[in-house]
């Protein structure tokens, strides 16, 4: 059976009723991957009020590439890519299965670049410090997407659109970064909470252009000012942003949940959408 044929055969078995929902998720600091805190405890009541997913796709803000490639293997690894923290962090697992039929026709839908099924790369902490207080239980297969860094804004949410199809089949589509993330700037004095003026000014702009569905700006946001440059130093937490507002149809809105600043320099602010 031809891959395309399989993916076929896996999502008609899948519900097709509504459009599952898209969501943004700020991840901060790894540490809120074991903490029972604020954004951990929202991140599992976002989960309860949604409908379960079949499968979940993440774009995370460290699976930086050349290329576009997707995790395609039966099991997929665990990785704890960071340094610094308690062991209790290193030794956590997230024993979630993969699922490389749909790997194989997630590939298929996405026609602007040649997806490589990538059998070396797992789950990180842009994925598995959210998805754990989500789905406890490791029973739902995750994926990730990497995010090609040699493109730019437009292509990736246009290649967002591209996925619209798993909607459909159940399959919920998360991005997972910063909206805000400049860890240079970050002040230890408002770890806990708390953003400088040019963060708070740059979170607020964005909220207000996903509200406005002024995609434009967002794909542009080097065009938003000096506060927005500085919350965005470099591109790879905010860039899953645009795969969730890319994906974004005329009748739905967004709406945030863990708006908040902390360490100065970084929002946990997240996005739903649909």
């Amino acid at each position: 059976m031809n891959t395309l044929n399989q993916f076929k055969n896996f999502s008609s078995s899948l519900s097709q009723s509504d459009l599952m929902p898209v969501l943004f998720m700020g991840h901060g600091s790894p540490m809120n991957g074991i903490e029972d805190n604020e954004f951990s405890r929202t991140w599992a009541e976002v989960a309860a009020k949604n409908p379960i997913p079949t499968a979940v796709l993440v774009i995370s803000a460290h699976w930086f590439t050349k290329g576009t490639r997707i995790t395609a293997m039966d099991l997929p690894p665990t990785i704890h890519d960071f340094g610094g923290f308690p062991q209790t962090l290193f030794d956590v697992q997230y024993p979630a299965p993969g699922s490389p039929i749909l790997a194989q026709g997630t590939a298929q839908l996405i026609h602007s670049t040649n997806t490589i099924l990538d059998h070396d790369w797992g789950l990180d902490h842009g994925a598995w410090t959210v998805i754990r207080h989500m789905y406890p239980q490791a029973n739902i297969p995750v994926l990730q997407l990497s995010i090609d860094y040699t493109k730019g804004a437009q292509y990736h949410y246009d290649l967002a659109k591209e996925l619209s199809a798993l909607r459909k089949k159940g399959v919920l589509i998360l991005g997972s970064g910063n909206m805000v993330h400049n860890l240079r700037m970050v002040s230890w004095e408002m770890i806990n909470g708390g953003g400088y003026d040019w963060a708070i000014t740059a979170n607020e702009k964005f909220k207000q252009a996903i509200l406005n569905k002024n995609h434009k700006s967002l794909i542009n946001y080097h065009t938003l000012g000096s506060e927005v440059m500085l919350g965005i130093p470099t591109p790879e937490h905010y860039l899953p942003l645009l795969y969730t507002i890319g994906l974004q149809n005329e009748k739905e809105e967004a709406t945030f949940f863990n708006d908040k600043a902390v360490g100065g320099s970084l929002t946990m602010t997240s996005v739903q959408v649909g």
